[in-house]
């Protein structure tokens, strides 16, 4: 049996149909579906159960026995929260009880980290396990402050005597893209929001730069598709002695106006971008660079290609935006 928490969301959904074309059985999936369409995500799926977050402990109480591993990729997930005490709670609090609970019962943990752990960029993008390298990092917002709160915590867990789950680690998932994060809202990546201002008006939206560094539409992300995640966590999945923190990306930073580009070329359409003012509140919080460093995660073994960004976006638009049922 294996639980993917947030499994109903972005990257969980595309994990937990990923799992299932891998041959795996008895996925459990641990989510708040709520009012929306997000049920939507893994309507397609066999699942052995259907679990809410807050009932996730005493759940494993009953049937961790059976667990062999789980997959947390559940968190409070929006750079603009402010909730502190509820991001703690969902993003610090129960990390730290699921890895307690996987080293006491032997079951396998592998958790969803953040680039946003690494701030602006400016101490760089190296997935060091040494706490003195994440001791210089500054995330932004309050959603990558509790993700670096719990990388730091698993490496003085480590250093400790107190016993580990049998196989762990972290990912440091980068700016992902793919189909099934329409419930994301305002936090979706810019391709389906793209997608659609091209549908309505035939011209695409992207912030004017706030940053003497980088013109119009030049701002840098390390854009990888959700399907390369997926295969990451596929093959931790196939080499159980296999473990660290890793960051989750391309490796190579492509402009924002190279994205608009490419879904303007999948629609096969000439480029019309126009550029507008970012919205003050989340100036301060901006990444106007990010970048992977894969070099941990090539020499612990994975060596498949990520997917170019105009291959990704081809596939993500004509395989599901353009299509009358969009999800996987």
């Amino acid at each position: 049996m294996i639980v993917i928490t947030g499994g109903a969301g972005f990257i969980g959904s595309n994990l937990v149909a990923g799992l299932e074309a891998h041959g795996a059985a008895e996925l459990v999936v641990c989510d708040r579906l709520g009012t929306t369409d997000k049920w939507r995500n893994i309507a397609k799926r066999r699942l052995a159960d259907i679990v809410p977050p807050d009932a996730l402990l005493d759940w494993l109480s009953a049937h961790g026995d059976r667990v062999e591993a789980i997959f947390h990729l559940g968190a409070i997930s929006d750079t603009t929260a402010r909730d502190g005490d509820a991001v703690v709670a969902a993003n610090f609090s129960l990390s730290q009880a699921l890895w307690q609970r996987c080293a006491r019962n032997g079951t396998r943990l592998i958790y969803a980290s953040s680039a946003a752990t690494y701030g602006d960029g400016a101490n760089g993008f190296d997935d060091s396990p040494d706490d003195r390298d994440m001791a210089q990092l500054r995330p932004l917002n309050l959603y990558g402050w509790s993700k670096l709160a719990f990388d730091r915590r698993v490496i003085d867990l480590l250093g400790g005597a107190a016993p580990q789950p049998p196989q762990w680690a972290g990912l440091r998932f980068f700016n992902v893209y793919g189909p099934n994060e329409w419930h994301k809202g305002a936090q979706q990546s810019i391709v389906p929001q793209v997608y659609r201002q091209i549908q309505e008006s035939g011209r695409a939206q992207l912030f004017r730069s706030h940053h003497p560094d980088y013109p119009d539409g030049g701002q840098l992300r390390d854009f990888v598709h959700v399907d390369d995640c997926v295969a990451v966590m596929l093959w931790l999945y196939d080499n159980p002695g296999t473990g660290g923190l890793f960051n989750i990306g391309t490796g190579q930073a492509r402009s924002f106006a190279d994205l608009a580009t490419a879904i303007f070329h999948a629609l096969g359409q000439d480029p019309a971008i126009d550029y507008i003012d970012m919205p003050e509140n989340i100036r301060h919080q901006y990444q106007y660079f990010t970048q992977a460093r894969i070099e941990r995660l090539r020499a612990a073994g994975y060596d498949r290609p990520f997917t170019a960004l105009e291959d990704g976006v081809r596939r993500y638009v004509l395989d599901h935006l353009s299509q009358a049922d969009p999800y996987r």
